[in-house]
């Protein structure tokens, strides 16, 4: 499988654990999948990938069709967020796309040089269609840049729904307790497709899915 990139709604949560990796191949400790099965959000095709053993990060990589390598994912992110103490140092370290939005061509044409060598190198390129994050229960729009990365390389893309809304607004410091969902789709193929076209797409499964995970927003 080649490497993917994935499209997705709000922010994702990697895998952490990375560095347990010799426990977990030893049997010491486990993987724990966060979510359920019954909800269909994808954790049934993580376990059949994963089976019941206890694989270490080559292996596990390997059944996933995903990178072993140190930084198996990036994000393409605004620059802004480079400049939050900590988080934002940290994360400058990291092999991954910050762009200027008010670039405009030059942003994209950014993302499209380092989103090509990125996968190239096995790296799972994720973009953020709508660029910002949208009040919960409505539609922002969904921009090309992540399709037409997709249709350069003949990446597919896996549209990613999360519910995160419904416990961090929008603009929101404080952060309530509840269910944050977060459902994986099925690989999109992105050969002999127009971006518009393979946008509208991963839109219509993104929004379907939201709405089956979290209804009352849109009510």
């Amino acid at each position: 499988m080649p490497a993917t990139i994935a499209v997705t709604s709000a922010t994702p949560s990697s895998w952490a654990g990375v560095p347990k990796a010799r426990e977990l191949r030893d049997g010491l400790i486990c993987p724990v999948l966060l979510g359920s099965a019954i909800r269909e959000n994808g954790v049934l095709r993580l376990m059949k990938a994963l089976r019941h053993e206890a694989p270490g990060v080559a292996e596990t990589a390997r059944r996933l069709g995903a990178s072993a390598q140190k930084d198996a994912l990036a994000y393409v992110f605004k620059k802004e967020i480079l400049y939050i103490p900590f988080f934002g140092w940290g994360i400058a370290r990291c092999d991954m796309i910050h762009i200027d939005r008010q670039q405009g061509k030059q942003a994209f044409q950014k993302v499209i040089e380092q989103g090509q060598r990125l996968l190239a190198d096995g790296t799972w390129v994720i973009m953020f269609p709508e660029g910002t994050r949208i009040t919960r229960g409505q539609v922002g729009q969904y921009k090309l840049g992540g399709t037409r990365l997709a249709v350069e390389t003949g990446a597919p893309v896996v549209p990613i729904a999360v519910s995160s809304g419904k416990c961090w607004p929008r603009k929101g410091f404080i952060k309530y307790p509840g269910m944050v969902d977060v459902s994986i789709g099925k690989p999109i193929p992105s050969a002999g497709r127009a971006p518009d076209e393979l946008m509208r797409e991963v839109q219509e499964w993104i929004e379907g899915e939201m709405r089956r995970l979290d209804p009352e927003a849109y009510r």
